[in-house]
């Protein structure tokens, strides 16, 4: 056995005795998940929404729009240029599985003079050299895991942008057309109000009115016109922010479509619960993140082992070979190989450091990905019951609009006959308003409410 055998025995056992304090945690899975939606009607047979989900709104405008953004929305494209860098550091950490190979080439020249003579040389080499670290213990393919977990999760959040968008430009397109219907409704408000005034003025000219209808009719048709410019207001803010979802400048940005009537309603139904998993990518996400800690964690425990690093060169040199023994004049070719073993002794608690963070790392990602499961149920949840509730609301909400304009209707006639009460008609006509107006916001909260759905059930995205 040589000198140097000794130390090398104790090197490897003081690297086991570091393997004994670095054994890996023990798994944690998810908290179990339902076997139903509590929210989903039985009835509904499942539907998940496709990747073109918007089309079944059926509205050509709107799908032109959402393309647009997807083309491009800037959170998008800077979402793109991560995805990008995070694929090229996992290619850094992945080169660093397989051998580096250098070219080089040197050249000396050497003088000297002296009263024995004079002397000059020229020594010069160009080789090829090698390196490549053993990956006995796994951290250079732990490292590498991670970087691609990590590029994985880069490209999740891009998804879940690109979902969030597209969701935020259906629902800011529909914010628009719902105004304009409110405006509509003002408008039409503002015109009876108006017609009711003429009314109003003939009977006060002949003596049937007194100024006090005059005056509160007067006032009925100015409150009535307040409402026109706040509508405007928001439908501007509105149409900016269509704009800058979809990658344009707000000046010039045309909306063609006035109401929502016109759109259809796509009929989307959640599946299992478990299908869920796979069809978000915030999850997604929270899975590789999940993974790469746990990467890094085999990485950290790996770097409490001993490392062992092999070189070689060759090539041709001048002299062939250089020592301090031996020096072998002339050009030649010429190999050197040697390897070297390395390992930590003492360290202040470095490595042991580093480990504890990445496991207490690989802890909270742990429960992360937990509540990123329990968050996707909670969001699907709430919009399977928000439909649930709008369903239940629809016959009421119609049936208030048709109940008020008849009654605003009869009012109207039986004043300008005579017959009826003043107040009774300003009552009927707030009403009549005010039903119309929240007709328009149930329509919009039902289809804001459809791609609420759509997002929480992940879009027709699908883990690949």
């Amino acid at each position: 056995m040589t000198a140097g055998a000794p130390l090398v025995l104790t090197i490897l056992a003081l690297s086991l005795a570091a393997a004994g304090c670095a054994t890996p945690p023990q798994p944690r899975q998810p908290a179990p998940l339902p076997g139903v939606f509590q929210n989903q009607r039985p009835s509904d047979p499942p539907n998940w929404p496709s990747k073109e989900w918007y089309e079944g709104f059926a509205s050509p405008e709107l799908a032109n729009l959402i393309s647009q953004a997807a083309a491009a929305n800037l959170d998008l494209e800077m979402a793109r240029a991560r995805v990008t860098q995070a694929n090229a550091r996992a290619r850094q950490a992945g080169a660093a599985i397989f051998p580096s190979v250098d070219a080089g080439g040197t050249a000396n020249y050497l003088a000297g003079h002296s009263t024995n003579g004079g002397v000059h040389e020229t020594d010069w080499a160009a080789l090829l050299s090698a390196k490549y670290e053993v990956d006995f213990w796994g951290k250079n393919r732990a490292t590498a895991d991670a970087a691609s977990h990590r590029a994985a999760v880069s490209k999740a959040e891009r998804d879940t942008i690109a979902l969030t968008t597209l969701a935020g430009v259906a629902d800011t397109y529909f914010q628009v057309l719902s105004l304009r219907e409110r405006m509509l409704a003002a408008q039409s408000n503002v015109d009876a109000a108006r017609s009711l005034l003429e009314v109003v003025q003939v009977r006060f000219d002949v003596g049937m009115a007194n100024p006090v209808e005059l005056a509160g009719q007067k006032a009925t048709l100015a409150n009535a016109s307040l409402a026109l410019p706040g509508l405007r207001q928001q439908e501007t803010e509105s149409l900016a922010a269509l704009a800058l979802l979809v990658g344009h400048a707000p000046e010039n940005f045309v909306v063609s479509a006035q109401s929502l009537e016109s759109l259809q309603e796509p009929h989307v139904a959640a599946g299992l619960p478990a299908d869920l998993l796979r069809r978000r990518p915030d999850i997604q996400s929270a899975e590789d993140q999940m993974q790469a800690a746990s990467a890094d964690l085999t990485a950290a425990r790996a770097a409490m082992f001993p490392s062992l690093t092999l070189t070689a060169s060759g090539g041709l040199q001048n002299p062939a070979l250089q020592a301090a023994v031996l020096t072998l004049s002339g050009a030649g070719p010429t190999l050197n190989i040697g390897a070297s073993l390395m390992q930590t002794i003492f360290d202040h608690g470095r490595l042991q450091a580093v480990r504890a963070e990445a496991a207490a790392r690989d802890d909270e990602l742990i429960t992360a990905y937990r509540a990123a499961i329990l968050g996707a149920l909670v969001d699907v949840e709430n919009a399977l019951a928000a439909l649930k509730h709008l369903d239940d609301a629809r016959e009421f909400q119609i049936e208030s609009v048709a109940q008020s304009e008849r009654a605003f209707e009869g009012a109207r006639l039986r004043y300008r006959e005579g017959s009826g009460d003043f107040l009774t008609v300003l009552d009927a006509q707030r009403a009549v308003y005010a039903a119309r107006d929240q007709f328009s916001q149930y329509r919009l909260a039902r289809m804001q409410a459809l791609v609420t759905l759509c997002k929480a059930l992940g879009g027709g995205w699908s883990a690949n």
